[in-house]
Order: structure tokens, then C-alpha cells, then sequence
């Protein structure tokens, strides 16, 4: 019997990651397409807006990783209790989204005296920033990021850390007690940590 839910993306965690702990999280059985990059080029085309991850379900084609994962949090009830939290996850999402896009910057920058530059600041200022406030958010609310409770900003967040680690070449987490709180209160649900430990730990 063919899978409801097909994700496709390259064979690396990066953005198609928090898609894949969605679904493991419901326990929705999906087929998990890894794209080699030789044959990108040729897939590309058929894709909306050229580009991955997307998601497949009932015949139909989506794409935009964060409104994929959106639409899996309401299919595995992980939403808020109502539409302000739902703003206030939306946000903690995005905020998370734009701190993977600063170090993403840093790590893709092919000119190497740019890079040194903004390494500068990435390191000194950005990531502090963004820890710092992270931090206090997942004190607020007792090692979530919103409501006290799981949601899928948590999700996301896990989801994007590996591939943020990757790129800024560091432990992200070694001073942010409450953010490694998140980490563990996401990776101690038992579907995620089946998932977890059979993934491929691809960047």
C-alpha cells in the first residue's frame, strides 16, 4: 500500500527535516524521496517553483517548508489553543526560520573575505541575540518556546538545529540550558526518537 504522505528532498536533513519529525511525531506513514543532487537538474522543472522540499498528499503537490510543516502541525494537532497562539507560534516559527537564514548566509557565502567579515558579527552579535531571547522564551514557558506545552515550533526547532549546527560549525545549544530543554522535551516523545535514531544523520 502506497504511503498518504510523500516528502521529497535532497538526501540531507537541512530543510526537509522538521517536514519528516512532523509526521514521525503523528505516526503518518510517508514515503521519504531522497533527490541525489545529480539528478536535480532534471527533477527541477517539475517541481512548483523549482524548488524542494514538497510535500505529495491525495494527489497533490505543496511547497514552502514552513507551510508544510503548518498544515502537518493542524493534521497532528500540535497547533495553539486558539488564534493568538497560533500568532505566537507562527512567530517563534519565524523567528526560528530567520536565525537558520543569518548562519545559512554565513555558511554559503562563497567569497571568503565576506565570509571572514560576517563571521565577525554572525559569531559575536547574531547568535548571541538570538540565543539569548531563544533562551528566555523556552524559560518562560518551562522548556517549550510557546504555551507552556508542545507545539510544532518546538518541532521546527529541532528539526532546523542539526542543519544550523552544521553550518555555523558549533554547539549551539552548550550555554542555553533552556534550549536544550526544548531539545529533550521534543526528542524524549517516543515516535520522534524512533525517528531519530534511524534516520540517516545526513547534512
Amino acid at each position: 500500500m502506497a504511503s498518504s504522505y510523500k516528502v521529497t528532498y535532497f538526501d540531507i536533513m537541512g530543510l526537509g527535516e522538521p517536514i519528516r519529525v512532523l509526521l514521525s511525531y503523528g505516526g503518518l506513514d510517508f514515503e521519504d524521496f531522497r533527490v541525489q543532487r545529480e539528478s536535480w537538474p532534471s527533477l527541477k522543472p517539475s517541481m512548483p517553483m523549482g524548488q524542494m522540499p514538497t510535500l505529495e498528499y491525495n494527489g497533490k503537490i505543496a511547497h514552502q517548508s514552513m507551510a508544510i510543516c503548518r498544515f502537518l502541525a493542524k493534521q497532528v494537532k500540535l497547533v495553539g489553543k486558539d488564534d493568538w497562539e497560533d500568532l505566537e507560534i507562527d512567530a517563534m516559527v519565524d523567528t526560528v526560520n530567520d536565525f537558520r537564514q543569518k548562519i545559512a548566509k554565513y555558511h554559503y557565502e562563497s567569497n571568503e573575505q565576506l565570509k571572514e567579515e560576517y563571521g565577525k558579527i554572525l559569531f559575536n552579535e547574531i547568535i548571541p541575540f538570538y540565543l539569548e531571547k531563544l533562551d528566555s522564551q523556552a524559560k518562560t514557558n518551562n522548556g517549550y518556546l510557546v504555551g507552556g506545552r508542545l507545539t510544532w515550533a518546538d518541532l521546527v526547532f529541532l528539526g532546523l538545529l542539526d542543519y544550523m549546527e552544521f553550518m555555523a560549525k558549533k554547539d549551539l545549544l552548550c550555554k542555553s540550558p533552556n534550549l536544550q530543554r526544548v531539545k529533550e522535551n521534543v526528542l524524549s516523545v517516543p515516535n520522534i526518537k524512533k525517528y531519530i535514531e534511524k534516520r540517516p544523520n545526513k547534512h
